[in-house]
């Protein structure tokens, strides 16, 4: 074998060196070890040299015409092998050519001598020295016969192995041929055969015995001429049943019917059985598992072409992914918990209570089913947050789903396996994502499910939050019970009212309303401006907020139950001083009050403007609920020339107008009592308004406010500024409660309002869901009827002459 070398490489060519004899040599021999490489005598082959020690030993070798010897390393990764890493017997070596390469390598054209045996290592540096022994071919003249008759069978066996083999070059067949010498035969075959390996090799290398040497090669050539035969007989079986244009079929049948012959099982063959060793160890009960055998049979009875064999595949796949006794759940903590909980959300005190209630039961009784929580208030005050928290001081995996919009009821249950692309629901889609069998679940949006000709997905559900049905919940792809008993569910909801009561039956309601503005404040500091110069890449010390900046930012530019908005606007002002950064400014920023309407604009909200609309008779406040928190109102009344005319405009729903009716029949029989005319309605149009006309509004609780405007405008006296109101009136003048009793107070607190009436029967909700602050800021009355209503409501001023005032009024219309 040649190598072709660089230009101007220096190429030593040694063939004019003396011919050295086997005999010639000497009683020590330079080593030089080679890595998965075996040289047999009389053999030429190219070697690669790169190590110093072995770079050493060819240039003294070369230099003194010296026979060197090679022997093969045991472990080809040893970079300086030692005594022990080499094999005792190797090969005596001559080299003919020398070619040099700039990075100082060599390559060596060597030919093999005789074998020798190590008797000791006699030098480790600056490369190995030895004391050797020369190994002779041993030949019993008793087999002679027998190894005559080895060498012809070889010499027909070879030929035959070299036709079939594409690996072996044709032209090795006539080398065979005329070597006539048995030894120098069963080295050269050996060195051919590229079906051995190192260690073989180096195993008939230490054979001494010519018979025995002959015998193993006999037999190794016997095994090549087997396989190769197979491997021909298969490949021409295999194309004489495909077509052409069929290459990947063909490499698969190939494949298979290799692994026929050799007894090791088809791939089909292997998967089944890797499936059936999935499900005994899947932890399946009885009856899951038996489900699942009776299809793994099936399926080994198709064939992998049919339709049906993808869709049994599938679902044994599902089937044995479900986590059917793996569970994540470290020893509960109480008081870690309750850091977690604390460090995540701020106040929320009755939600983390309900919380660590449950974690503490559960400490005391493992098994206990768990609960189906519903986090119901307005958006962003950390419902879905709330719910990763939970997870984590349970050490459990969290899984979300949303529900809004959700209208087939097989994102639920899923979709039975008889449907193309058919998969199981979203429950079971969860569990195998978690892995675990009780992770925490959220459902989001549970009020927003839809529903249309697919099926309702809230009826699908009265299964899943039933702790006494799901422990054999049943999806349709997965068509077994899986036990969903130990999950956690917990939903989320802005209003309660759309959804169905069955499934509202079902849930644990803890209701969440909005923050004050002192809660704002702490959040602001302690989490959103953390996190959004952490969203923004700006250092904490380069912007600083004022706690006045905060205020104004809660106060002016939003008026929200949450922190979605406060959240943007104090992401707006850390993006415009990231800008003004990024453009050369290299100052801290201290961002005032007075500073936000620099960065933000004017303010969105103006508090003064409640004060003004109040000061007119007929005008009220009135505080409302919606499912983004509550929200003030006002209510405008004015009369008109006409004739017991009643108009109610503001997109009234059919409850709040029926309570504007009632107001004007509670006001015309109390009028004598209220110094109203007592036929005032005989000649004016009454007209009723609730601005903000493009937003729906319905419900009882504006029966006092609507009251108060009609009152407020037939006796002139205005209601006292920067007071509020809620409450359903009955046509006897009695109060009677409304809910959202703390979001409304909220709202009032935000707007700045100072007092605020609310129903006596009430008081359960403001001494419990009122924050201390809160009370201390604004002033809450209690009332019964509407009589108390009306004085503390309106100005204390006497009655004016309303009769007369109107008679002046008339007569002005007249002219």
């Amino acid at each position: 074998m040649s190598e072709k070398t660089p230009d101007n490489d220096p190429i030593e060519d040694l063939e004019g060196s003396p011919e050295i004899q086997a005999t010639d040599l000497q009683g020590e021999l330079s080593i030089l070890p080679l890595r998965d490489t075996v040289l047999f005598p009389h053999a030429i082959l190219p070697l690669a040299v790169a190590r110093e020690s072995s770079v050493a030993l060819i240039h003294d070798a070369v230099r003194e015409r010296k026979v060197i010897g090679v022997v093969t390393q045991r472990d080809p990764a040893i970079e300086s092998p030692a005594d022990a890493d080499i094999y005792r017997v190797g090969t005596a070596t001559r080299i003919h050519k020398m070619f040099k390469f700039p990075d100082g390598s060599l390559r060596l054209v060597v030919q093999g001598l005789a074998r020798f045996r190590l008797r000791e290592i006699i030098q480790y540096r600056p490369y190995l020295k030895a004391a050797i022994e020369t190994l002779h071919d041993d030949a019993r003249p008793d087999d002679a016969l027998e190894i005559q008759g080895l060498m012809q069978s070889i010499h027909g066996l070879f030929p035959r192995v070299i036709e079939l083999s594409p690996t072996l070059s044709d032209e090795l067949q006539p080398l065979a041929a005329s070597i006539q010498d048995p030894a120098r035969l069963a080295d050269f075959i050996i060195g051919s055969l590229p079906s051995l390996e190192t260690a073989q090799k180096q195993e008939l290398l230490e054979v001494l015995d010519i018979r025995s040497r002959l015998d193993r090669i006999h037999k190794i050539l016997a095994k090549d001429l087997e396989v190769l035969e197979v491997g021909n007989r298969i490949q021409s079986q295999v194309k004489t049943e495909l077509q052409k244009n069929q290459r990947e079929y063909y490499l698969r049948e190939q494949m298979k019917a290799i692994q026929r012959e050799l007894g090791e099982g088809d791939e089909q063959q292997r998967e089944h059985n890797d499936l059936r060793d999935k499900i005994e160890n899947a932890g399946m009960p009885d009856d899951v598992k038996k489900e699942a055998f009776r299809e793994l049979d099936r399926l080994s009875r198709m064939a992998p072409a049919a339709a049906e064999y993808t869709v049994t595949r599938t679902y044994l796949d599902w089937l044995v992914a479900l986590p059917w006794n793996r569970r994540s759940e470290t020893e509960i903590d109480i008081h870690k918990a309750k850091e977690v909980l604390d460090a995540d959300h701020y106040d929320l005190e009755k939600v983390k209570e309900r919380i660590l209630e449950y974690f503490a039961v559960r400490k005391m009784k493992p098994d206990i089913k768990g609960p189906i929580l519903c986090f119901v208030g307005p958006p962003g005050v950390g419902k879905t947050s709330l719910g990763r928290s939970i997870a984590t001081a349970l050490g459990r995996k969290f899984h979300r789903i949303s529900l809004g919009g959700m209208r087939d009821e097989a994102e639920i249950r899923g979709h039975r396996r008889t449907y193309i692309g058919a998969l199981p629901g979203q429950i079971i889609q969860g569990l195998r994502r978690t892995e675990s069998k009780n992770p925490v679940f959220m459902l989001d949006e549970v009020d927003k499910i839809g529903a249309d000709f697919r099926g309702d997905p809230s009826a699908a559900l009265l299964e899943v939050l039933d702790p006494e049905q799901n422990n054999t919940f049943k999806d349709h792809y997965i068509d077994v019970p899986f036990d969903l008993s130990e999950v956690l569910f917990i939903t989320t909801a802005n209003v309660l009212d759309t959804i169905p009561p069955a499934l509202r039956d079902r849930m644990e309601v803890i209701r969440l309303a909005g923050y004050t503005e002192e809660e704002k404040l702490h959040i602001a500091r302690r989490h959103v401006i953390p996190r959004q110069l952490d969203n923004h890449g700006i250092a904490s010390e380069t912007i600083a907020f004022g706690e006045d900046a905060i205020v104004r930012l809660i106060r002016d530019y939003t008026r929200e139950a949450g922190l979605r908005n406060l959240e943007r606007e104090i992401a707006s002002i850390i993006r415009k001083v990231a800008r003004k950064r990024a453009e050369g400014m290299h100052e801290n920023v201290a961002v005032t009050s007075a500073r936000v309407e620099d960065f933000l604009g004017a303010p969105y909200f103006m508090r003064e403007e409640i004060e003004e609309r109040t000061l007119i008779p007929g005008v009220a406040i009135g505080l409302s609920w919606t499912a983004a928190g509550g929200e003030v109102l006002f209510v405008e009344a004015t009369q008109m020339w006409g004739q017991k005319g009643l108009t109610l405009t503001g997109q009234l729903g059919d409850v709040m107008k029926e309570s504007a009716q009632a107001a004007l029949s509670w006001v015309r029989a109390h009028a004598r009592k209220l110094g109203v005319e007592e036929s005032f309605f005989e000649r004016v149009d009454i007209h009723l308004h609730v601005p903000e006309g493009a937003i729906p509004k319905d419900g009882p609780s504006a029966g006092v406010t609507l009251t108060t405007a009609l009152v407020s405008l037939l006796t002139g006296r205005p209601v006292r500024p920067l007071v509020a109101m809620t409450g359903e009136m009955t046509l006897s003048g009695r109060v009677l409660p409304v809910g959202g009793i703390k979001e409304k107070v909220l709202a009032a607190h935000r707007l700045g309002i100072r007092e605020v009436i609310l129903p006596k029967r009430n008081e359960k909700a403001v001494i419990e869901d009122i924050h201390e602050n809160v009370r201390r800021e604004i002033v809450i009355h209690l009332v019964s009827t509407l009589d108390e209503v009306l004085d503390l409501a309106l100005t204390p001023s006497p009655p004016l002459d309303l009769p007369r005032q109107r008679e002046q009024w008339a007569d002005g219309l007249s002219h």
